[in-house]
């Protein structure tokens, strides 16, 4: 079966001539995480494909998204990328040009909104509430993103996704992936508000869902059975043709290694071997092309 890991990072030594500008890094991380590495990992899972979602670590200008362009120019079979933007920039006319130029390589699948972390430079606190991805400033791009045929990678908490289903429902040409299945935590249950707001989400036929994250999401070691819960509801309500599963390794905060980051979802008994299929590839090749 072909395994496309559909979230995953990579950052490079910190170093003059393309340095950290903060010091963002996993738990247990103090160096860099490189793209040799991350396909020796993906090859001993046996992983044929990835996607890596620039970091913060480099901040939103113009080299903020440099290391995942070297990623993929070294394997440009293996690797694509999804990038970071300036979204308010002072002229805001520039915000388009911004989309353009980070989704401008053919494998470049489209731009991250970290709507769960206050909107700065280098996102890091939690803002569950935060509403700046609803900002009346962001529908050029919002309505860009759907002619350039690229995607928004919305990063929200479960309080926000009655935002995603507004989005969903107000720019219906854009595609929309929302990541770690809008990360459930203990203030969430997969049966109880907010999280089954993804019940409406659902309703959008533009939505897809990253199912990654995983051991993070989990208070339980591999296969994190207390999560598994939360895909059988989105299975139930988005079915298995726009669910997608990613690692998000290395980010990791109780530690993982990188195949149990994905092989977990073949412990899961409730999924058949189509279900198995989309979530592996066949739903990346769908919304992606």
């Amino acid at each position: 079966m072909k395994w496309i890991d559909a979230h995953t990072h990579t950052w490079g030594p910190n170093r003059a001539e393309l340095p950290w500008r903060a010091e963002v890094v996993p738990p247990g991380w103090s160096g860099p995480y490189t793209h040799q590495n991350l396909i020796e990992d993906m090859d001993r899972a046996g992983v044929d494909e990835g996607v890596i979602v620039t970091t913060p670590m480099y901040g939103r200008g113009s080299r903020a998204n440099e290391y995942t362009m070297r990623s993929i120019e070294a394997h440009p079979d293996r690797l694509y990328g999804v990038g970071l933007m300036e979204f308010f920039p002072e002229d805001p006319d520039d915000a388009v040009g911004h989309l353009e130029r980070v989704t401008g390589h053919d494998r470049m699948l489209g731009v991250r909104m970290h709507a769960a972390l206050e909107y700065e430079e280098h996102p890091s606190e939690i803002d569950r509430d935060g509403d700046w991805i609803s900002d009346d400033r962001l529908e050029a791009v919002w309505r860009a993103a759907g002619d350039l045929d690229t995607s928004v990678f919305v990063f929200p908490k479960a309080e926000q996704l009655e935002q995603v289903a507004t989005l969903a429902e107000r720019y219906p040409d854009t595609s929309i992936v929302v990541d770690h299945m809008a990360w459930p935590d203990e203030t969430t249950d997969p049966n109880e508000p907010p999280w089954t707001t993804f019940e409406a989400v659902a309703e959008r036929e533009n939505v897809a869902v990253k199912v990654s994250s995983i051991p993070r999401s989990a208070d339980e070691p591999w296969p994190y059975e207390s999560v598994h819960g939360y895909v059988e509801n989105l299975l139930e309500w988005f079915g298995p043709e726009r669910l997608m599963l990613g690692s998000d390794y290395p980010w990791m905060d109780d530690w993982a290694d990188y195949e149990s980051c994905l092989s977990w979802i073949e412990t899961v008994e409730t999924l058949s071997r189509r279900d198995l299929a989309f979530l592996t590839h066949r739903t990346f090749e769908r919304v992606h092309g």
